[in-house]
């Protein structure tokens, strides 16, 4: 923002005084330091009126060494040049697979004097320059090694020769921090569980141009799935999957079936309903149209890589299409039965009831002929 508005000053005030502008830069370059078979670049701009030439010199750091320009394509086509001539001058250099041998000054030099590239004549203005320092260094020599301690694995960094004052360290895995420190020494380490080594680790010491090393720990796949018992129903599609994490990465994945003749390899495309999908980290089984008499029962899944070979078991029940109706017909059953029993409870519970109803009724009646029976013994005695 502010390069953009001391070209628009600069602009204003040539475009006010209509007459020649001297070269002048809005942007130089600036200094960097790189290491080896890394990239740089630097830019420049320059605004006047006319539009300034732009060009490119460098300086090694031999003392007898002098100014020499740069044009695109030198250094077996390592060097890269970028410019544009519109409202005004920008130019960018490139320098990629950078060699020690480029480390040096290099001179961002502008100039708009009509005369500015002729072989007799002087130029009456002179080149404007702005320079840059570029330093190549070299990273560091790291060497490492792996320990074992118990249950526990120690990796260990040192750095030889560094180009440059060591302000930290820092362990990383899969791109996360796992160990980062201030510490000025030659030497770090990190500890990890033997269950959790396998992977690929990185340690890094601080500022990065210092060194830094890739440590390889290896171990057999280490073979995973979500869910080991898988349940589908008859004509339907399910996917089995199992996956690996584990470092080296797996190179070949294999999948059985238990059968009455004993565990037989599944052949991608079987019967056109099997399918399998391999992937670095996992594998996927895929059944279309389950069959409720071939598909059921133990699938093993392996992986395999340069450190050995590991698998799980899965399992699968397939359910039949009328699975759904057993609830409903249960229920129906239920109720049949409690209907039955009722119904016959009720049967065999009505006589009973009957004879009780008859007992009540007739007792009076036996009580009064008794009664009058009685009257007429008693008159016959009297009467005697």
């Amino acid at each position: 923002m502010g390069a953009a508005l001391l070209w628009l000053l600069g602009a204003v005030l040539l475009c006010r005084s209509g007459a020649h502008g001297a070269a002048g830069f809005i942007k130089s370059p600036l200094s960097k330091k790189k290491l080896v078979e890394d990239s740089v670049d630097l830019h420049c701009e320059a605004v006047g009126n006319p539009i300034p030439e732009i060009q490119w010199w460098f300086e090694g750091v031999d003392p007898n060494e002098t100014y020499s320009q740069l044009w695109d394509g030198a250094r077996q086509a390592r060097v890269q040049i970028n410019a544009t001539y519109k409202q005004h001058s920008t130019s960018t250099i490139s320098i990629s697979r950078l060699e020690l041998l480029d480390s040096g000054t290099y001179e961002c030099r502008a100039s708009n004097d009509p005369d500015r590239n002729h072989l007799s004549k002087r130029p009456k203005v002179k080149w404007v320059r702005s320079q840059a320092n570029v330093i190549v260094i070299e990273r560091g020599v790291v060497i490492h090694h792996i320990v074992p301690a118990g249950t526990k694995m120690q990796l260990i960094c040192n750095v030889t020769q560094p180009s440059i004052s060591i302000e930290g360290h820092r362990w990383m895995k899969e791109g996360k921090v796992l160990k980062e420190d201030s510490s000025n020494s030659l030497f770090t380490q990190f500890e990890v569980s033997l269950e959790d080594a396998p992977g690929e680790y990185h340690c890094i010491f601080l500022p990065e141009v210092v060194g830094r090393a890739v440590v390889q720990v290896k171990g057999s796949p280490r073979v995973m799935t979500v869910k080991k018992s898988e349940h589908g129903n008859e004509g339907d599609s399910i996917t089995l999957m199992c996956k690996s994490s584990l470092y080296p990465p797996v190179e070949e994945w294999n999948w059985y079936k238990e059968t009455k003749e004993g565990i037989q390899s599944i052949v991608n495309g079987t019967e056109d309903r099997i399918f399998m999908q391999h992937m670095v980290n996992k594998s996927e089984l895929h059944i279309l149209k389950l069959d409720l008499e071939l598909d059921p029962g133990k699938y093993y899944c392996n992986a395999s890589n340069t450190e050995g070979t590991s698998g799980l078991i899965l399992t699968l029940r397939v359910r039949s299409r009328l699975a759904a109706l057993w609830p409903f017909l249960g229920i129906v059953a239920e109720v049949l039965i409690l209907v039955t029993i009722i119904f016959i409870y009720e049967k065999r519970r009505k006589p009973d009831e009957v004879l009780d109803d008859d007992d009540g009724g007739s007792a009076p009646l036996k009580s009064s002929v008794s009664a009058n029976d009685k009257d007429k013994s008693v008159r016959q005695r009297n009467a005697t």
